[in-house]
């Protein structure tokens, strides 16, 4: 549970370890672009040192750099130990996989050592602990509430939960039986996909379909082709790292593949491109849960009429 806090000192939950913070951070680095934009959701913008993990993967646009403003990338991809001590930062978010690693040399303990406390994404907790339940969208709520109890604004933080709640309720999935999704992140001998405990995974359910790996016990994870050409995807989610030729890609790819190309997604041409930071836990979610829902729609009402 997460609890209402007025006043510092705070504690909130992180994979199952409590952390205390006694005055919001002053020196905050943040990893990747979809916590990073939990971050400017709440204006956090003064509090922050520095983000990593952004331009190394994909293309932003000119709305994200105006938010973010001055606050410097100080690196590309994975954050080293070295790189963030540098700018004497009091708080990292991250999350396994999102810039920490099980054994690496940034985790919560390392820094920890060195005066920093870590915030967790709790998608990325199931590699510390198996025993959490299939994902949901409170991925993304709980996240973002307890970033705001720990920077002091969880007022705000409630009042863009419940705004967001609104429409992920109006959302009226009406597909019967629900289309088959497969999620195409990347990967050509082994398709990178989401599995049960990645948001991604409850953002189709609630679109109104059924993810086609639901049975990978992991948030993002390999599959194989041949497994997924087996349950015959009716619609396909492709990662769009917008660099203008991604999803492209990717569909020339999979219509070329002796497996895939006999699926019914691909003999329809049934896709949306979505952006990473549709798919990972951030504000983004929301408006992509509303396009995926749009187009399952469409799919339904045409496959209707043919």
């Amino acid at each position: 549970m997460i609890g209402r806090a007025h006043a510092f000192p705070v504690t909130v939950e992180s994979c199952g370890e409590r952390v205390t913070f006694e005055a919001a951070p002053r020196r905050a680095v943040i990893h990747d672009i979809n916590m990073t934009e939990m971050a400017l959701a709440l204006g956090l913008q003064e509090h922050l040192v520095g983000v990593t993990g952004i331009t190394g993967w994909y293309k932003v646009g000119p709305d994200f750099r105006a938010s973010l403003g001055s606050v410097p990338e100080l690196s590309p991809r994975e954050p080293t130990l070295e790189s963030l001590l540098a700018v004497r930062p009091d708080f990292f978010f991250a999350g396994w996989y999102y810039g920490m690693k099980p054994g690496g040399e940034v985790t919560p303990r390392a820094l920890a050592a060195r005066g920093v406390r870590t915030l967790v994404l709790t998608e990325s907790c199931i590699h510390a602990d198996r025993r959490r339940p299939p994902a949901t969208m409170d991925l993304l709520y709980e996240d973002v509430i307890r970033l705001g109890i720990v920077f002091g604004r969880e007022a705000r933080a409630r009042a863009l939960v419940a705004e967001w709640r609104a429409r992920i309720a109006a959302v009226r999935a009406s597909n019967s039986p629900p289309p088959r999704v497969f999620l195409y992140d990347s990967g050509e001998e082994r398709p990178f996909t989401a599995g049960r405990f990645a948001i991604a995974h409850a953002m189709i359910e609630i679109a109104g379909g059924q993810n086609v790996m639901a049975d990978l016990g992991t948030s993002w994870g390999h599959a194989s082709w041949e497994a997924v050409a087996l349950r015959d995807p009716q619609f396909l989610v492709v990662l769009d790292y917008e660099d203008g030729a991604s999803p492209a890609r990717a569909m020339s790819f999979m219509r070329a593949h002796p497996a895939m190309k006999r699926t019914t997604a691909i003999r329809e041409d049934r896709s949306i491109a979505l952006r990473y930071a549709e798919i990972t836990p951030g504000p983004a979610n929301v408006a992509a849960v509303e396009k995926l829902a749009r187009a399952l729609a469409g799919m339904r009402s045409t496959r209707t009429t043919d």
